[in-house]
């Protein structure tokens, strides 16, 4: 991809999202389309996703800087940098999303550790905090002991936030559907493999990797998404056979009713089977636009995933007749993201892609030099 139709894209996609950052703090989340039922939107399912990339990029990452393996040498600094800018859009999609963004700091002031929010604010702060430290160190010297120290400690926290979303979910027990203890391991797939998948997007498109370095990223993002078809048949299988209405609804909504669009032809085909069966091939093995584009087909299904995770499963009535015994906005078991929501999710990923190609441009050269360079 001509690295100027990037810029021209991601700043198209900023340019949208100033309106809808303009739109969240203008009027709040009235313009939102979740309410007193569906209580985490669009913008929660977005925090999973770049919350998870920045998981991942730091563990692929710990692999050249911590561990040296040979042929991911020159991955770890593109990494760490493609880790801060996605965990920046993470954390200002979980911002935006709170009612009161300033109550925050409470998180840090007063914290509560026996609460799962407080135990991910601070998760996620020191794993921010390491992998600049860590960045910033590399850059200077990446063969350091202090390095090693650093992605140490850093890959510790990233084990624990990789999987502390899907923990905070299943503390609501109410939600038999997130109640489950194999989703916090799913998360830490997922983000190993949109870890893979990003670091395919930046070689594909933008840099240059020996022929070694493409067949380890390609074969280790297909066999990521083969374990992560393996979650989905388990967990839903179990599910279904357990023939529990309050999982039985949500995954036949998905596998058969209005959801079953994005899971079958987005997460499913186009963001796991179609990149399977390409990155195994050995003609693609000396990387190029066709990997890139693989790459970030396993982004867009490992983001339908976690929608279909988040949004399903909150439009179960907790009550009967619950969501008919009040009227007005927001007291509906319906929900499908607002153009504000839409403009918000197109300004954090202008904020990725821009973020991404300042880092090759102007932040991290390695970016376009040789593995043998870097």
């Amino acid at each position: 991809m001509n690295k100027k139709i990037a810029y021209v894209l991601g700043a198209i996609a900023l340019l949208i999202g100033l309106w809808g950052f303009y739109n969240r703090f203008a009027f709040g989340d009235e313009n939102a389309a979740y309410g007193s039922i569906v209580v985490w939107g669009l913008w929660v399912a977005l925090y999973f996703f770049f919350g998870g990339i920045a998981v991942g990029c730091f563990i692929w990452a710990s692999l050249d800087l911590l561990f040296e393996i040979p042929a991911l040498k020159g991955t770890g600094r593109p990494a760490l940098w493609a880790a801060l800018v996605n965990l920046t859009a993470g954390m200002a999609a979980i911002g935006l999303d709170i009612g009161h963004m300033e109550r925050i700091i409470k998180a840090y002031l007063q914290p509560n550790f026996h609460s799962g929010i407080a135990q991910d604010v601070w998760g996620y702060t020191i794993f921010g905090l390491l992998a600049l430290i860590a960045l910033i160190l590399a850059v200077k010297q990446p063969k350091n002991a202090a390095v090693k120290i650093v992605m140490a400690l850093g890959l510790v926290v990233a084990l624990y936030v990789a999987g502390a979303p899907g923990k905070l979910m299943g503390d609501n027990a109410t939600r038999m559907y997130w109640h489950a203890g194999m989703i916090p391991v799913q998360f830490l797939f997922f983000a190993l493999t949109t870890g893979a998948a990003m670091l395919l997007v930046i070689r594909g498109f933008f840099g240059m990797a020996d022929e070694k370095q493409f067949s380890v990223l390609n074969i280790s993002a297909a066999v990521l998404l083969v374990i992560n078809l393996y979650f989905v048949w388990a967990y839903y299988s179990q599910s279904l056979a357990g023939n529990m209405p309050d999982l039985v609804n949500p995954i036949n909504a998905v596998l058969y009713g209005q959801y079953s669009t994005l899971f079958w032809g987005v997460q499913i085909i186009f963001g796991a089977i179609l990149p399977i069966v390409v990155l195994t091939q050995r003609r693609v093995a000396g990387g190029g636009a066709l990997v890139g584009l693989m790459g970030l087909f396993i982004l867009l299904g490992n983001v339908v995933a976690r929608y279909l995770i988040l949004i399903p499963a909150q439009q179960v009535e907790l009550l009967d007749g619950l969501s008919t015994a009040f009227t007005g906005r927001g007291f509906s078991l319906a929900y499908a993201p607002s153009t504000t929501e839409w403009a918000v999710a197109s300004g954090l990923l202008g904020v990725v892609i821009l973020g991404l190609l300042v880092g090759a441009d102007l932040l991290l050269p390695l970016f376009t030099k040789s593995q043998k360079e870097a």
